[in-house]
């Protein structure tokens, strides 16, 4: 199960976002925060939504570039 990570409470429905109703209300308002959660779940459906985008650890800069 997912958990807010702002406060730590269990999200039970499944979204992308991992940020309870109201923690999302309260940091960007509830117009916001559904539209937000709206977008993220686009994403997800499209598979434009990664949360493994972190670079892994690399002994050059060059490796970059």
């Amino acid at each position: 199960m997912v958990k807010c990570i702002y406060c730590g409470r269990e999200i039970s429905d499944g979204r992308a976002m991992e940020v309870c109703d109201k923690c999302g209300n309260s940091v960007w308002g509830e117009k916001m925060f559904n539209t937000i959660v709206k977008n993220m779940e686009t994403a997800r459906t499209n598979g434009d939504l990664c949360h493994n985008s972190v670079p892994k650890e690399t002994n050059s800069f060059r490796e970059f570039l």
